[in-house]
């Protein structure tokens, strides 16, 4: 069967090329340096954006528009001097550009059921980090991380506004673009497998599984924190919680009593099952899509250093708690218990006061 848009996608002869960069990508690059000039003739000269949109290549369009927001957030970024910008659509962009390759192939005549399947994780994933990000006030205006302000006060002003121009804005925003680019890679597969099968369902269940886990994460950490609020403004220990868990100041129950950041372990995962969903779809051990759990486990590592960097000034007990407790993945399935008070013997005090005693004889010899 011939696609009526068929020119937009690569000419493919087996399921392995799928996951091809050479063939799926690289012959498509000069759409992307044509696409600004395409995209302002139509405007101008009165063509059709939609016949543009089904004539570009999908994995094309999706980056140049990931490459357009990355301006409107340097912009936006520079005019307010808050750099939380991308923050905002950390949540919905991903799903946005999987909406996008399951609209185009639909358009195009292609079966959308595996794509459908990853829509509908994503689409949950996005309304769960949203709520999670609004309820601690993300979307309220003038709201910046604070760790933000932190990075500027470590490095000089120009270095900042470079660090904005490159990685906060551009490639934080092609990196939510690429969360999605093995999407891309199971549009050129179901070309060859149109049918949604077992392992396609059971990649799903394990996304909608990653998920669970990063809500109940965040929800632990949400209510440990409201109960920290309550005790600091008003002396009251809420029930389920010690005083002494709330004087710590950091969270150790749960999920956190394995793990010093479940939620950030979960959502590393969900992105690296939805890289080797591409693989497994298309009989690769590995293709080019895993720069992007790469780059999002390079972007974890960073902002998790920081992180651990304020928490360990604030609470003296983090540095123990660092020691059994594994960053991501769990170092044991004993989980984290407060370390007991250090007992000192009568029998030892004694003895030090002795010793000290016969420092200061032999000092008055002297």
């Amino acid at each position: 069967m011939i696609l009526p848009y068929a020119m937009a996608l690569p000419k493919l002869s087996t399921l392995q090329e799928c996951s091809d960069y050479s063939k799926t990508v690289a012959p498509f690059l000069p759409q992307l340096y044509a696409l600004p000039r395409q995209v302002l003739g139509t405007v101008f000269n009165g063509g059709s954006l939609l016949k543009l949109y089904m004539e570009t290549n999908p994995f094309i369009s999706g980056l140049g528009f990931s490459l357009f927001l990355g301006g409107v957030f340097l912009v936006a970024a520079e005019v307010n001097r808050n750099y939380s910008q991308v923050d905002r659509a950390w949540s919905i962009l991903p799903t946005v550009y999987i909406a996008h390759f399951a609209t185009w192939a639909r358009m195009a005549g292609i079966p959308t059921r595996r794509i459908n399947a990853a829509l509908l994780f994503s689409s949950i994933w996005s309304v769960r980090l949203t709520y999670n990000y609004w309820r601690k006030g993300g979307y309220g205006i003038g709201h910046e991380d604070y760790r933000w302000k932190i990075v500027q006060g470590m490095v000089p002003k120009w270095a900042f506004h470079i660090l904005n121009w490159t990685f906060i804005s551009f490639i934080q925003s092609v990196l939510l673009f690429m969360f999605a680019s093995p999407v891309y890679v199971l549009l050129l597969a179901t070309q060859f497998e149109p049918e949604l099968s077992t392992a396609d369902i059971g990649f799903t269940v394990m996304e909608l599984g990653l998920i669970l886990i990063e809500f109940i994460a965040d929800h632990q950490q949400w209510v440990f924190q409201e109960a920290k609020r309550k005790y600091q403004a008003t002396g009251q220990v809420t029930a389920g919680y010690k005083q002494a868990d709330l004087d710590r100041g950091f969270i150790t129950s749960g999920l956190w009593a394995y793990s010093r950041h479940p939620n950030f372990g979960a959502e590393q995962s969900i992105w690296l099952t939805l890289y080797q969903w591409g693989c497994f779809a298309t009989n690769s051990l590995y293709n080019w899509t895993v720069v992007s759990p790469i780059m999002l486990m390079n972007v974890f590592q960073g902002s998790t250093w920081l992180t651990e960097r304020i928490t360990a000034g604030k609470y003296p007990e983090y540095s123990a708690y660092q020691k059994h407790v594994g960053t991501f993945v769990p170092k044991t399935l004993k989980g984290y218990k407060t370390p007991a008070p250090k007992v000192i013997r009568t029998s030892d005090l004694a003895k030090k006061l002795q010793e000290k005693e016969k420092e200061n004889e032999n000092k008055k010899q002297k």
